[in-house]
């Protein structure tokens, strides 16, 4: 008697994360060097019946503008929007000079994340950096393990005062959260308004701006503006009232620094342009050193490989992000991402009692 056959990684993604129903329009953005794996979504799509299409444009830095017309496209609201990145989507042109304002005063700077979080009207996944080899390794998990983990922890970020973030590389830095809460990128995308990074397989929250204080030592990887890398040297930096102050280590510091104040100056440039609102190039460029994500790894299959999209989901290791955050009040033009290796988190009530997530990159959940 055969066994049952194992799904391959892009059926598992269409019929297990996005769960893809028969009749739905199926959008899937792609560049010319993820065409394999944009191809494979593609099959999968039309087997489970749905009308998938799939575009391409040239490959996107954080720093370039999408196509037009893949603009246009994502405009069209399909239920699900593949965007498989050999790096970015590419910004909004068009939303950055007009963004989509919410009742509740939120306001996004891209249709596709205005149609996602705002109106919640798609499905979505996003793959910067995605390849072959990952793609094959960290699909096939147990997402009901992964999802678990994340609701757990992020019941612990409720009521939640601040964390402590300590590492054996030199981090020790506090981050504020009240009325912050926890975000999953657990791998279940089959709800409108859900969506996130396959592989998936974290946590995330956005620190109150203006909080966060401490030091930070990247000791894992890093995403420059042109890409990621593992670091050869680790990165400090310290951190005052939410923002990055100073910036030290060996060459990849100064890239790193080098790529901030890049983007400092792009976003006042960009205002005199008329490309951001007029008084938001001010607000983008004092967001570009802001502290806008604290991530933990939970996916058991991803390791650290120099591929931001697979470390910051490794286990025992947590990230945080210079630049914009996911609550819609830092914009920025970046955001990079870095590694933390074995790091202890330690959630803080107003109670004064305490909870340990993390102890030495060991989950305590």
């Amino acid at each position: 008697m055969f066994g049952k056959k194992e799904k391959s990684p892009a059926q598992t993604v269409i019929e297990d994360v996005c769960k893809v129903k028969k009749g739905e329009n199926v959008l899937i953005i792609a560049n010319p060097e993820t065409s394999g794996i944009a191809q494979e979504l593609f099959t999968s799509a039309l087997e489970a019946k749905a009308s998938p299409v799939l575009v391409y444009q040239e490959k996107k830095t954080s720093s370039d503008f999408a196509e037009k017309s893949v603009v246009g496209a994502i405009k069209s609201e399909p239920d699900v929007i593949f965007s498989i990145s050999a790096v970015k989507l590419g910004k909004d042109r068009e939303a950055i000079a007009s963004p989509y304002r919410m009742q509740d005063g939120k306001v996004y700077d891209n249709t596709f994340d205005w149609l996602l979080s705002g109106k919640k009207t798609i499905r979505a996944v996003w793959t910067p950096g995605l390849t072959e080899d990952m793609f094959s390794r960290t699909v096939n998990i147990d997402y009901k393990l992964l999802g678990e983990r994340c609701r757990k922890i992020c019941e612990k970020y409720e009521n939640a005062v601040s964390v402590h973030v300590t590492a054996p590389g030199g981090t020790d830095i506090f981050v504020g959260l009240e009325g912050r809460c926890g975000m999953t990128d657990d791998g279940d995308f089959s709800k409108p308004g859900s969506g996130g990074n396959i592989p998936a397989g974290e946590t995330f929250i956005s620190p109150v701006v203006g909080t966060c204080e401490g030091t930070i030592v990247f000791d894992g990887s890093m995403t420059f503006s042109d890409g990621d890398s593992i670091l050869r040297t680790p990165i400090r930096v310290k951190v005052e009232k939410g923002f990055v102050s100073d910036i030290s280590g060996a060459e990849e510091a100064k890239r790193l620094l080098k790529d901030i104040q890049q983007a400092e100056k792009d976003a006042v440039s960009m205002e005199e342009a008329g490309k951001i609102p007029e008084g938001q190039g001010s607000v983008y460029a004092r967001n570009a050193r802001n502290i806008g994500e604290l991530g933990i790894g939970l996916n058991p299959a991803a390791k650290i490989t120099g591929n931001m999209l697979e470390d910051e989901k490794a286990f025992r290791t947590c990230h945080f992000a210079i630049g914009e955050n996911y609550d819609g009040d830092a914009p920025s033009l970046i955001h990079f991402d870095g590694v933390v290796r074995e790091p202890t988190i330690t959630v803080r009530y107003k109670d004064g009692s305490e909870c340990v997530i993390l102890n030495n990159g060991d989950l305590q959940i």
